[in-house]
């Protein structure tokens, strides 16, 4: 009872604190009117309604003012009105807009639409070029419901999303919203965020992610940057996608004539918008977009459909047509999850006049004002431009008043004591016992994901432990473990340990020790993974999987020493042994398959001898990757490093191997792999990766120590395409002198496919590439690949397959590779 009058105290005082201006927008029919812009004329001062249809607007001072209503599908309201006192109640109902298609514009002979767009895309750059510079305010608002949310998923128990769920398990489970000023300038091409107030329901550290720039949806660039490259419908490539069609103009408020594109994709299935778009005449400039594309064309399978809307004002500072509010609402429904999201926007106290200095603009493109996490309610009441609906305002209160009581130890004890039972399957699935309050955990190593099988250990498991404790909420944490593997043909235990600490998530400086005995793949690059060759092995017996035996003691320690720049280091001492095939087992007939191969790389007839000898080795490495002129966004808790795509990434590294048993294993490596991702906007995606490296000396070193390219010998592979060759051997190239790769490759995702009858409708992505390799001693090696990409049922479209064609010294091989893009 008390918490019900405390909600409706508070869901009174936030209705009206501040709100100078206020009352609510309906259609003709009574129902309420979200994202109507409400703005005073001449002015970029205003709001938009919420999801009931409310709004406030806030006033300094009485006096006679004209405000606007506006929203795309209705007609634009007007009125004026004299405030002599505060709150002034200011209701609106809009009629639906009258579009109509007048007979002069059907005789044309040429479709009027075409000429519109034609005019759109003549004058982008003018039109953009009028508010190539500017400051503005950026409100936005992100909320999720879910719907019948599902009690468990994957055998974990889901709980109530903090408080979120009723009894039907429904309810707002995200709700964020931020205040933020922004800078822009177009050319060239630079933004600028800074957070003032960020606030997450039921969160203390209040950090939203809804950030400015990820919500500039930008019709007038070619690419409209929505989770996939979209091809906008006023692209220079426009007529290539899509057709169009005039359904009918109106006038504005201020008797500029608005014309209604509807937009037709020429191919369903291409990366292209569906609705309408809404072109101010003479001006050719947006006046407003209303489209919608579906989860597959954005990449996004899970969602079903995302609409889109924008409303655009007349600027008369500079005769320009200018963003002032957007809203992006989806549906997701997958693995029985029943999600609907809107993420809102409003721009308001544009500045076209300002002056940019040097220090402007920088490689951070995201900051937060001290405290802006922390800001009162008061605060937001007098600042938020959009009102909470009465279902939000609810949200923050109880998820306010939830988030003090499971912040307490009796709390987090009791769903700790829910959460530590132990389960029967716990000793396969693995097991964690949990203490919230004084943040540390201890985990037990499942056998799930932890055993396996080779020739040389046949079926081997690990058992471990690991405990973690955090010490602040900013990064700093340190974990400490054990595991032990058995391999069950050798019979032989291989412990080991390790320790690492982490100081913050700034610059993310992390130490890390440990040892012990363990088995590693002679290439250390690990071409194949142990569960591919668990499989090969036991249903082919195919054992491509080559390991020797490592009793190491090893530090490490890395860090961002400066923007861009990653330092990182590590000792390591080790004995090595070589190791021999012990186990024979497979599921596969021998009698129908040769037996297994020996685990000699260098001959894998030889059963008797070992690619190298036993010896004792020390290996110091230093390493710097460099990321030039990276952007990144600085949190209150957190750095992130978002790249850049315009500049490629550098590694470069040393590698001294010294104090061997034997001095003539002792070795100086410098290797060094540049790659880059290039965006080729309508065409799809360009990227590269080049790798090399040599010694100083050429010598006779242990074969592990050797440059090696990552080969591959799968059909079905889950590896990267970028790091490795297609139908290279595993261990066919090394080298204890100069070596050098590359690797390119283009996926055009819909450029050319979308555009063949039929195939079309297919979805299909052509993916091309080429592969080299350079090795000392050896002729050069060559493959050659074409694909599609994006296969699948549906919007679930994860696999990729490629036909190769090798050649090496005159000798050419063929083959098809299936990969899996899931992630």
């Amino acid at each position: 009872m008390k918490r019900s009058i405390t909600i409706t105290l508070l869901l009174l005082l936030v209705s009206a604190a501040n709100a100078q201006i206020k009352g609510k927008v309906t259609d003709e029919n009574g129902l309420p009117l979200s994202s109507v812009s409400v703005y005073f004329e001449n002015s970029f001062t205003g709001t938009t309604t919420n999801d009931n249809g409310a709004y406030s607007l806030a006033l300094k001072k009485t006096g006679r003012y004209v405000v606007f209503f506006q929203i795309l599908g209705f007609t634009t309201l007007k009125k004026e009105v004299n405030i002599t006192s505060f709150p002034f109640e200011l209701d609106a109902v809009l009629r639906e807009e009258n579009v109509q298609l007048k007979e002069i514009i059907i005789s044309t002979k040429d479709n009027p639409a075409n000429r519109i767009i034609r005019n759109v895309i003549a004058n982008k750059e003018k039109n953009t070029d009028k508010y190539a510079k500017y400051t503005a305010k950026f409100y936005s608002r992100g909320l999720y419901k879910i719907k019948d949310a599902p009690k468990s998923f994957l055998g974990q128990n889901l709980g109530d999303f903090g408080g979120s769920l009723d009894s039907t398990r429904s309810g707002i489970v995200y709700l964020s919203e931020t205040i933020s000023e922004i800078n822009f300038q177009k050319n060239p091409k630079k933004f600028k965020e800074k957070i003032i107030a960020s606030k997450v329901s039921g969160r203390d550290n209040g950090i939203s992610f809804n950030r400015a720039e990820d919500a500039s949806i930008d019709f007038y660039e070619n690419e409209v940057m929505l989770g996939n490259d979209l091809i906008s419908p006023i692209a220079t490539s426009a007529f290539s996608h899509y057709k169009f069609k005039l359904e009918g103009s109106f006038y504005d408020t201020n008797g500029r004539l608005i014309n209604k594109i509807k937009l037709i994709p020429k191919r369903a299935n291409d990366r292209v918008f569906s609705g309408a778009i809404y072109i101010v005449e003479d001006d050719w400039a947006l006046y407003g977009t209303d489209v919608s594309v579906t989860g597959a064309q954005i990449s996004t399978p899970v969602v079903d459909v995302l609409h889109l809307k924008q409303n655009y004002n007349y600027s008369s500072e500079n005769d320009a047509w200018v963003l002032i509010s957007q809203s992006i609402d989806f549906k997701l429904d997958a693995f029985g999850f029943k999600l609907d999201g809107r993420f809102s926007a409003a721009y308001s106290a544009y500045n076209f006049s300002s002056k940019f200095s040097e220090n402007t603009f920088s490689n951070e493109v995201l900051s937060f004002e001290k405290n802006a996490t922390k800001k009162d309610t008061v605060f937001w009441n007098k600042l938020r431009p959009v009102p909470l609906t009465k279902e939000e305002v609810k949200d923050y209160v109880v998820k306010d008043s939830i988030k003090i009581v499971r912040k307490s130890k009796n709390y987090l004890d009791s769903i700790n004591k829910s959460q530590n039972k132990l389960k029967l399957l716990s000793p396969i699935t693995g097991y964690t016992y949990r203490n919230s309050f004084e943040k540390w955990s201890l985990s037990f190593y499942g056998l799930l994901g932890n055993t396996g099988f080779n020739t040389v250990q046949g079926l081997n498991a690990s058992l471990g432990f690991n405990y973690s404790k955090r010490l602040n909420d900013l990064g700093k944490r340190w974990n400490v473990g054990v595991k032990s593997n058995y391999s069950f043909s050798e019979k032989v235990l291989r412990p080991t340990f390790f320790f690492t600490k982490k100081w913050n998530n700034m610059s993310r400086p992390q130490i890390g020790v440990s040892g012990g005995v363990t088995t590693a793949q002679f290439n250390g690059r690990e071409p194949i993974s142990a569960l591919e060759n668990t499989i090969r092995s036991l249903y082919l017996r195919n054992n491509y999987f080559k390991i020797y035996e490592k009793g190491f003691v090893k530090i490490t320690y890395s860090e961002e020493i400066k923007n861009g720049i990653f330092f990182s280091t590590s000792l390591e001492y080790a004995n090595r042994n070589p190791l021999f095939n012990t186990s024979n087992y497979s599921f596969a007939k021998q009698s129908k398959n040769a037996p297994y191969a020996s685990n000699n790389p260098v001959d894998q007839t030889d059963f008797e001898n070992a690619p190298f000898t036993a010896h004792k080795i020390a290996t110091l490495n230093i390493g710097t990757t460099f990321i030039f002129n990276q952007k990144y966004l600085s949190y209150p808790d957190r750095k992130f490093n978002m790249g850049n795509e315009k500049a490629p990434s550098l590694a470069v590294n040393y590698r001294k191997n010294f104090g061997a048993s034997n001095a003539a294993l002792n070795s100086d490596l410098f290797t060094a792999n540049i790659r880059q991702e290039i965006s080729a906007g309508n065409y799809g995606n360009f990227s590269y990766n080049l790798r090399g490296g040599f010694f100083l000396r050429k010598k006779e070193i242990a074969f592990m120590d050797n440059l090696q390219a990552n080969g591959n010998q799968l059909t079905f592979v889950l590896g990267n395409q970028l790091d490795s060759f297609g139908l290279l051997d595993y261990y066919k190239f090394y080298t204890n002198d100069k070596y050098a790769e590359a690797h390119i490759e283009h996926n055009f995702k819909g450029a050319f496919l979308s555009k063949i009858p039929l195939i079309n409708k297919l979805n299909l992505h052509l993916v091309a590439g080429a592969k080299t390799l350079f090795m000392a001693d050896n002729k050069p090696y060559s493959e050659y690949a074409i694909g599609l990409d994006n296969i699948g049922f549906g919007k679930w479209r994860f696999l990729r397959v490629d036909y190769v064609n090798s050649n090496y010294a005159g000798i050419k091989n063929n083959g098809f590779l299936f990969r899996l893009s899931l992630f």
